[in-house]
């Protein structure tokens, strides 16, 4: 390996996986870097402290400390604040990556680990960190020598606001792969999860329903033979009891409708099953046609279990005005994960509205989500609007709603990433439009404009 190739740089490294630890400073020591082993997260910050590194790649579960503590705790230090810092984990939920990047993370590795995806990601943040020093030290200098300098300044002011404009523009960079990522691993996640799940209710549902069929038949065979055993033979005293005790003249009439009633909560069982699979499919490179009604609908039976009522409140009310839609050709994954964020959020909107209210209140007013989808006047454009009668946003919250990491609700109950993924995926993947229309105490109204 060509090391003069590589940036050069110290790494602390903080696994308590002594294999791990093991196997990333040798991969790291192999390609020029000065790496820094630490098993322990108290050990490391003492550590970092003393010493700080360019980058730290810091493992997430360890005893005594774990990795987003480690993480919080040198964020908090003015010396090690600007640290860039790798999260290693074998955690595949994105629930942990995005707690990651909350607490300061720039970036996660999952193990196992793939070389040349170390190396390059290293590689990638030891460049920012160093460009972001570069640039303090600079300023520090221009600002000790600006007095005497004067002559100077232009030049020195013109390079500083190039060499921003291009961290700026790195950062930027970073922030869209960072969304892309995590837009990738929650339709990945969310979308396999259905899918298994769909998949293991088909086998035994396909069994049962199979059997069914058989067991109707068997039955009917059986009480016919019962009534022509009834007809033929006169039947003991013995036999007239039994058959009193366990009711048989009402066991004959209720025994098919029993099972009949078992077929059709099957057909039903396959009609959420069919519902699942819609929603969990997998994307492609190129679009295929879809249907919009059909994305929508499984989407709202994945949340079906947060719109039933509860202790707090009653059903939210689901409002279908479906025009009649064309299939738009798009990447369906993709368009069921804004509907998903979109449905979700009016959830979240009328849960946050009922705050402060009792059940009775909120019956007499009830909560309500209204789905409307229809062609524009051109026929150019699928419209779906989602509106909810929550308590709407302030003009400050709709100006930055769309935003990356912007959000409304309290630490630990949002990311700020589920608005600014729809907005990516409407409008830069689908070549869309998403608006919100809102006014407080008005609810919120979600504009989804897809071209056909």
């Amino acid at each position: 390996m060509n090391n003069d190739n590589l940036p050069l740089g110290q790494i602390a490294v903080v696994d308590d996986t002594a294999a791990n630890l093991h196997l990333l400073c040798n991969l790291l020591e192999d390609a020029g870097y000065d790496v820094r082993p630490f098993p322990r997260g108290k050990l490391a910050l003492e550590g970092i402290a003393y010493s700080p590194p360019d980058l730290v790649l810091l493992d997430i579960q360890m005893p005594e400390i774990n990795g987003y503590e480690v993480c919080e705790k040198l964020k908090a230090q003015e010396l090690t604040q600007n640290i860039p810092i790798i999260f290693i984990s074998a955690l595949n939920e994105t629930f942990d990556k995005v707690k990651a990047f909350q607490v300061g993370g720039v970036d996660y590795i999952s193990k196992p680990f793939q070389a040349e995806e170390v190396l390059a990601r290293v590689a990638t943040h030891i460049n920012l960190y160093q460009i972001k020093k570069k640039l303090r030290e600079t300023n520090i200098i221009q600002g000790e020598k600006l007095a005497e300098q004067n002559i100077q300044l232009r030049q020195l002011n013109q390079s500083l606001e190039k060499a921003n404009q291009e961290l700026q523009r790195q950062y930027d960079q970073l922030q869209k792969t960072q969304l892309q990522l995590i837009k990738t691993e929650k339709m990945s996640t969310l979308g396999g999860l259905v899918a298994g799940v769909a998949h293991e209710i088909n086998n035994p549902l396909n069994f049962i329903q199979g059997n069914l069929k058989y067991a109707l038949g068997y039955i009917d065979d059986l009480l016919g033979h019962l009534d022509l055993y009834q007809q033929e033979y006169k039947p003991t005293p013995g036999i007239e009891e039994n058959a009193e005790d366990i009711e048989l003249d009402f066991l004959i009439e209720d025994l098919p409708k029993l099972i009949r009633s078992m077929v059709e909560g099957v057909e039903r069982i396959g009609k959420i099953s069919t519902s699942l699979r819609t929603f969990s499919r997998t994307d492609t490179d190129k679009e295929t046609e879809f249907n919009l009604h059909e994305g929508l609908n499984s989407t709202l039976l994945i949340l079906k279990y947060r719109l039933k009522a509860n202790e707090q409140r009653p059903a939210i009310e689901i409002v279908k005005k479906y025009g009649d839609l064309p299939a738009v050709k798009c990447h369906a994954g993709q368009i069921n994960q804004v509907f998903m964020n979109l449905l979700a959020n009016a959830i979240d909107a009328l849960d946050e509205s009922n705050a402060g209210k009792t059940f009775e209140e909120i019956q007499k007013d009830p909560n309500r989500i209204t789905i409307e989808t229809k062609l524009s006047e051109d026929k150019k454009n699928i419209l779906v609007g989602i509106t909810d009668n929550g308590k709407g946003m302030a003009d400050e919250v709709k100006t930055r709603i769309f935003e990356q990491g912007f959000t409304t609700k309290e630490v630990g109950k949002g990311t700020g990433l589920g608005m600014a993924i729809a907005h990516q995926i409407v409008v830069t993947t689908h070549g869309g439009t998403l608006t919100v229309d809102s006014e407080l105490g008005q609810g919120t109204k979600f504009g989804i404009h897809l071209p056909i």
